[in-house]
C-alpha cells in the first residue's frame, strides 16, 4: 500500500487540470464529482496507507518514494521523490480528510456562483500543493509545494476578482507572506552552501555532525526558516495578511485557516526540528513569537465585529500556541494541537458560512441573535467547535491538546513561567471571545430573519467535525487521569519527533497547571456572559470613554500593524517610485523604441508591391554576398 503515496497528490493535480481546461464545458453536476471526488480519493488512499504503514511499519519507520530523477547537472541530483513517517502520515490525513469534507460542503455552498469550475480548479491545486509540501523528500520539492500553496491562496482570496477590494486583500496576501518566503529561501540556499544536499533527512544529520550548538550558521539558518514560517503561518509580524484573506468565500477560509497554509509553518519548523535543536537562540524566538502572537490576537479577536475576522484572529492566537509547543521542544504537542484545530476551526468556518448563507450574507455579529432555536444542528455543532477551541475541561479535543502545550511550557528545560503565563492569558483571551461570538450569535433577541436553511451537504461535514471537536482529543490524555492516562498520539510521534526535555517543575504539578488554565477559562467565560447575556449595559458603559474607544480601535485595527507598515514601507516605496520614474534608465529603453520605430518606417518604404523591384533587390543582394564571399 505504502506504493501507492504518489497517488495522494496525483488525485487533486489531476483533476485540477480537467477543470482548468474543461470545467466550463462540462456539466455542472460533473464539476464537483471531479473536484470534491478527487479529494475524497486521496483521502482513501491516505488511509490506506496509514493502514499499512501502522499494522506493517516499514523500516526506521519512515518510507521513501523516487519517482524520476528530475535534474542531473554536473552531480546535482534533485529527485521527485516522497518521505513518509509518522509526522508527515499525520499532517496529509488530516489535509485530505478535513479537505474533502470543506470540498463536500463546498459543492452545495458554491452551487450558484458563476466560478463553479475554476473555484474547484483553485481549491484542488491547493490541497495538491499542500500534499506536494507534506510529503516532499529534499527541500526543492517542499518549496515547489511551498510556493504553490501561496498562489493557490491569492487565487481564492481574489477569487471574486470583479471587486476591488477582494483583489487588494489577495495582493497582500501574496506580498506581505512573500517577504517571509524571501526569508526561507536565503535560508534553504544556505544549509544547501553549507550542508552539499537537498534531502532534507541528510540535511538534518549534517546539521547535527558538522555544526556546533548554538553557532552563528545553524542560528541564523534556524532564523531564516522562522521567517519563512511566520510569514505563511500569519505570526508577529506578518500576520496582517491573514484577517483580510476573509475576502474569499468561506470554505477558503476553512481550508486556508484549518488545514494547509496557516499550518505550513508549524510543519516546516517541526521538520526541520533537529537544526532548531542546535539552534536554541533561533528555537527561543520561535517560542517568543508565538506566546507574542497568541496574546495579541486575542485581544484583537474581542474587538471584531465581523464574525470571520473574529475566528481569522482565534486562527493567528491558535498557531500562536502551536509556535510556542515548538519553541520549548513540545514537538508532538504542537502537531496534536493542529490535528484538533484542523477539526474544530473548519467546522467554526463551515458554521459560520451556513449563519451567512442563511441570513442572507450577513457577516455582523451584532445583527445576528436568537438563532439558537431557529438553526439547531448549527447552533450544536458550532457549540462543540466553539468549546473545544476555548477549551472546555474533561469533554473537548481542544482542552487535552492545548492543556498538553500549556504544561509542557511550564515543564520543558527550555519552557519558562513568562511563557506559562502568556499561555494561561491565552486561554482566558479565547473563552472570552469564544463565547463572546456564541452569545451574539445565538442568544438574546433575533436581528436578521432566517432566509434560508442549508441542505445535507452543508451540514453533514458540519456533523462529523463536531464529533472529531469533542472525542478527537482523547487520543491523549493527562498524566494525573491514572489508568486512563493515554499517550496513543504522543508515542506514535516520537518514531519522527523527539520526547519533549524534562527541566524542574517549579513547584507546580500537571494537575494544578491544569486546574489554572480550567480557571482560565472559566473566568472568560463568565466574563462573556455577563457583558453580553446578563448585563450588556456594562460592555456600552466601559468602551465609552474615550481612553476605552482608542483602545479598541487600536486592538481593532490589529496593534496599528496595517497603520505602521503603510508608513514605514509602503508610502517611502511609493514616493521613491513617483520620484524616480522619469530617470535616465527610461531614456536607454525609449532610445531603442524610437530607433526601431524609424528603423520600421525606413523599411517600410520597401514594401512597394512591385514585384520586378522585389526579384532586382533578391538578385542585387545574392551578388553582393557572393561578391564578399570570393572576394573578401
Amino acid at each position: 500500500m505504502l506504493h501507492l503515496l504518489w497517488l495522494i497528490p496525483a488525485f487533486p493535480i489531476a483533476s485540477f487540470v480537467v477543470l482548468a481546461t474543461l470545467g466550463k464545458r462540462m456539466p455542472r453536476k460533473m464539476v464537483p464529482v471531479f473536484g470534491a471526488g478527487s479529494i475524497g480519493l486521496s483521502a482513501v488512499v491516505s488511509f490506506l496507507v496509514a493502514y499499512s504503514f501502522l499494522t506493517s511499519p516499514p523500516p526506521g519507520n519512515s518510507f521513501t518514494q523516487v519517482l524520476w530523477t528530475w535534474i542531473d547537472v554536473a552531480g546535482f541530483r534533485p529527485e521527485i521523490a516522497f518521505y513518509l513517517d509518522a509526522l508527515s502520515l499525520v499532517m496529509i490525513l488530516v489535509v485530505t480528510f478535513v479537505g474533502f469534507l470543506i470540498h463536500f460542503y463546498s459543492a452545495e455552498y458554491m452551487g450558484e456562483d458563476e466560478g463553479y469550475s475554476r473555484f474547484f480548479a483553485y481549491m484542488n491545486l491547493f490541497v495538491a500543493s499542500m500534499c506536494t509540501l507534506l510529503l516532499g523528500s529534499n527541500l526543492l520539492i517542499l518549496f515547489l509545494g511551498w510556493e504553490g500553496v501561496g498562489l493557490c491562496s491569492y487565487l481564492l482570496i481574489g477569487f471574486w476578482y470583479k471587486n476591488p477590494e477582494n483583489g487588494l486583500a489577495a495582493r497582500k496576501a501574496f506580498i506581505v507572506t512573500r517577504v517571509g518566503d524571501t526569508a526561507m529561501t536565503l535560508g534553504l540556499f544556505l544549509l544547501f552552501d553549507k550542508l552539499g544536499t537537498l534531502n532534507i533527512q541528510e540535511l538534518m544529520h549534517r546539521a547535527l555532525v558538522q555544526w556546533p550548538v548554538d553557532s552563528t550558521l545553524p542560528v541564523v539558518a534556524g532564523l531564516l526558516l522562522l521567517g519563512g514560517a511566520v510569514g505563511k503561518s500569519a505570526q508577529l509580524p506578518l500576520q496582517t495578511w491573514l484577517p483580510d484573506a476573509m475576502a474569499g468565500p468561506t470554505p477558503t477560509s476553512a481550508l486556508i485557516h484549518a488545514a494547509t497554509m496557516v499550518t505550513a509553518g508549524v510543519y516546516l519548523i517541526a521538520r526541520t526540528h533537529v537544526l532548531f535543536s542546535i539552534a536554541p537562540t533561533a528555537q527561543l524566538a520561535v517560542a517568543i513569537v508565538g506566546a507574542a502572537t497568541l496574546i495579541l490576537a486575542g485581544f484583537s479577536a474581542v474587538t471584531q465585529s465581523d464574525i470571520k475576522r473574529v475566528l481569522a484572529y482565534s486562527t493567528v492566537s491558535q498557531i500562536g500556541y502551536m509556535f510556542l509547543a515548538l519553541g520549548v521542544g513540545a514537538w508532538s504537542a504542537a502537531i496534536f494541537h493542529f490535528m484538533t484545530h484542523a477539526f474544530f476551526k473548519a467546522l467554526l468556518f463551515l458554521g459560520a458560512g451556513v449563519i451567512i448563507e442563511s441570513l442572507h450574507h450577513e457577516q455582523s455579529i451584532f445583527k445576528m441573535g436568537g438563532l439558537r432555536k431557529e438553526m439547531p444542528v448549527a447552533f450544536w455543532t458550532f457549540l462543540a467547535a466553539g468549546c473545544s477551541l476555548a477549551g472546555l475541561p474533561l469533554i473537548t479535543a481542544g482542552f487535552y491538546s492545548k492543556g498538553l502545550i500549556i504544561w509542557d511550557t511550564w515543564s520543558s528545560s527550555r519552557g519558562s513561567t513568562a511563557l506559562w503565563v502568556a499561555a494561561v492569558l491565552g486561554v482566558l483571551m479565547t473563552s472570552l471571545y469564544t463565547f463572546r461570538l456564541i452569545f451574539l450569535v445565538f442568544f438574546g433577541e433575533m436581528k436578521t430573519k432566517v432566509h434560508k436553511r442549508p441542505g445535507f451537504a452543508m451540514m453533514m461535514p458540519c456533523v462529523v467535525l463536531g464529533v472529531l471537536s469533542v472525542v478527537g482529543g482523547f487520543l491523549d490524555t493527562p498524566e494525573f487521569f491514572g489508568k486512563l492516562h493515554i499517550q496513543t498520539f504522543t508515542e506514535f510521534m516520537h518514531n519522527a519527533l523527539p520526547p519533549v526535555t524534562e527541566g524542574p517543575l517549579r513547584g507546580l504539578s500537571e494537575l494544578g497547571s491544569e486546574g489554572l488554565v480550567t480557571l482560565a477559562f472559566l473566568t472568560g467565560l463568565y466574563v462573556a456572559y455577563l457583558f453580553f447575556i446578563k448585563k450588556r449595559e456594562l460592555a456600552e458603559a466601559i468602551t465609552a470613554p474615550a481612553i476605552s474607544k482608542a483602545l479598541h480601535r487600536f486592538w481593532f485595527t490589529d496593534w496599528g500593524m496595517d497603520w505602521l507598515y503603510e508608513r514605514v514601507f509602503v508610502r517611502p516605496i511609493v514616493w521613491i517610485a513617483r520620484v524616480d520614474k522619469s530617470d535616465f534608465v527610461d531614456y536607454i529603453y525609449s532610445g531603442i523604441a524610437l530607433v526601431t520605430e524609424l528603423l520600421y518606417h525606413g523599411v517600410r518604404k520597401t514594401e512597394t508591391g512591385r514585384m520586378r523591384w522585389y526579384a532586382a533587390g533578391i538578385a542585387a543582394g545574392s551578388i553582393i554576398f557572393l561578391a564578399i564571399v570570393l572576394f573578401l
